[in-house]
């Protein structure tokens, strides 16, 4: 009986030994990895390789430059060597950790018998009118014409021509080093219409260091989808003025053209309001040798803020906003006017503000208040009201006047207001922009990503990452081979490809779940589970090296 007991209970511990060594082989070999894979943050893969390349990315901004030269425009021996190709590259000295580089691509050619005719003709307009039609001609590309040295089509004091479209003329030369000396008026001429320093360091101005210049660079607006443009009227003493303005046919007549011609930019929407005791906030100042009142230079600043408060425009848009008012000063500080830096009064009456907008003093012909009793009708003059407001809407855009070279004769804008290679110097400017912008959120999003760990990476930010990595690459290949539309297209949508994916919902969703938290969470879960089997495995392994030791007994 004793022997019999004695070996159940030796059954009963090998059969402990076993469930406790399978139960902590479940646990380890099945349990554990099948926790660690139903609770791992899940982080799709993304091209870090490649987005770490983008910062050494080098921009070739191509622009393909068409020379036509007449008949006595060149020395013989040259004209032999038509046609042919000339490139001239230089490299943009901005302190930018991507590289630039402008390349004109000068194809020579000679002109055809239409051309001849056209350049044979007593004024620019009409030759204008008989070459090159704009849907004739790719976007961002230009076309010279090389006219005789003795031609009457320039004014003999002239040496270039610039017009409203993609077109320009220069005057050729009978020397030998003809190929030369026009060359370099092509270059000059293309660079003013196209690429300069300037235009690069404005449209990257975020991304620069500052300098004494970087207010001025500043002042346009950022590269957008779209924009929303807000007329507003202040009245702010409506008793003393009734004042009528025809806002919807002025901006029929005078805006809409122009935003027609910028609508490749991006969509811009337009809208008005009147807003009735609406004051500037500053108390201007009373000049007693003229009677009126003024705001000066410094006090601008401070008009803006209590205005902003009532326009309300701003609070509930998608898209950058422009604030263009027109301010109808109240009897008591009428007639109003601003004065500048140097304490003179601003020929327009008028003030912009970099990324927000403009705002315009409107005084009332002091006549009227003798002729009628209050509140005086006032109808406003919008002709001169778009004048100045469609030349803050231009400087606001970051379609500034450009430097023409020496003796260079430039053409007004159409009836648009804006001429055709403004428009490709605004797609050039905002095509480097949006990548630039692109690029650092790219960057930014992968050095967030690679030190956070817990951040969740769901498989369609990854896909927003790789689409935006892919725009980049091909908006740049399409800047190097001159294809300006394209290439404006492909850097929009890298842009709203990597910022999509940089302001995803989902990255903040482990974000604020730090490890403290998981222990809390797991050590009630797994430690009465963990503790019997560790036991149990510390006693089975104390006991087998017990026997190992335990000498054997020799009869």
């Amino acid at each position: 009986m004793a022997a019999a007991g004695a070996a159940t209970t030796d059954l009963e511990v090998i059969r402990g030994k076993r469930s406790a060594l399978f139960f902590a082989a479940v646990a380890i070999v099945l349990g554990l990895p099948l926790w660690w894979k139903t609770t791992e943050t899940y982080r799709a893969p993304l091209p870090y390789s490649e987005i770490s390349g983008l910062n050494a990315l080098q921009l070739r901004l191509t622009v393909p430059v068409t020379v036509v030269f007449t008949r006595e425009s060149l020395p013989l021996d040259d004209q032999e060597k038509l046609p042919l190709t000339v490139v001239h590259e230089r490299e943009i000295p901005l302190k930018y950790k991507m590289k630039i580089k402008c390349r004109f691509q000068k194809a020579y050619r000679r002109a055809l018998d239409r051309e001849e005719k056209a350049l044979s003709l007593g004024s620019l307009q009409e030759a204008e009118s008989m070459l090159v039609e704009p849907q004739e001609q790719a976007t961002g590309s230009l076309t010279v014409y090389v006219i005789s040295e003795h031609s009457s089509l320039l004014p003999q004091d002239m040496l270039s021509y610039i017009g409203p479209k993609r077109t320009a003329v220069v005057r050729g030369i009978m020397h030998r080093e003809a190929f030369n000396i026009i060359g370099r008026r092509v270059i000059q001429v293309a660079q003013a219409m196209s690429l300069t320093e300037d235009v690069l360091a404005a449209a990257l101005a975020d991304h620069l260091p500052e300098d004494k210049w970087s207010a001025d660079k500043r002042r346009p607006l950022k590269s957008s989808l779209g924009y929303e443009i807000t007329f507003s009227l202040l009245n702010p003493d409506p008793k003393s003025h009734d004042v009528h303005w025809d806002i919807e046919g002025a901006v029929q007549r005078y805006v809409q053209p122009f935003l027609n011609a910028l609508s490749v930019a991006g969509n811009i929407s337009v809208d008005s309001q009147i807003l009735y005791y609406a004051v500037l906030g500053v108390n201007p100042r009373f000049d007693p040798a003229s009677s009126s009142y003024y705001l000066a230079a410094h006090n601008l600043p401070h008009v803006i803020n209590p205005v902003e408060s009532r326009l309300g425009s701003s609070a509930a848009s998608l898209y950058p906003v422009l604030n263009f008012l027109l301010y109808v000063p109240e009897l008591a500080h009428a007639p109003l006017y601003i004065q500048d830096k140097d304490g003179a009064p601003v020929a327009t009456n008028a003030f912009h503000s970099p990324r927000w907008g403009g705002i315009m003093v409107y005084n009332v012909d002091p006549n009227a208040y003798n002729a009628s009793e209050l509140p005086v009708r006032v109808e406003v003059d919008m002709v001169r009201v778009m004048e100045v407001f469609l030349a803050q809407l231009r400087l606001l855009f970051g379609i500034a006047q450009p430097q023409v070279p020496p003796k260079c004769l430039l053409s007004g804008p159409q009836s648009e207001g804006l001429m055709t290679w403004e428009l490709d110097r605004l797609l050039w400017a905002r095509s480097v922009e949006n990548l630039a912008t692109a690029t650092t959120t790219l960057t930014s999003l992968a050095q967030l990503l690679g030190k956070i760990s817990n951040i969740v990476i769901k498989d369609d930010v990854a896909s927003e990452v790789y689409r935006a990595v892919a725009a980049v690459q091909k908006a740049a290949e399409e800047l190097a081979a001159g294809h300006l539309a394209s290439a404006f297209v492909a850097s929009q949508e890298a842009v709203t490809s990597s910022e999509r994916a940089f302001f995803d919902p989902s990255l903040l969703h482990l974000l604020y779940f730090p490890d403290d938290q998981k222990f809390a969470i797991y050590i009630p879960l797994f430690l009465p589970m963990a503790v019997p089997i560790l036991l149990s495995l510390v006693k089975i392994f104390l006991e087998t090296r017990k026997s190992w030791k335990k000498p054997e007994k020799i009869d």
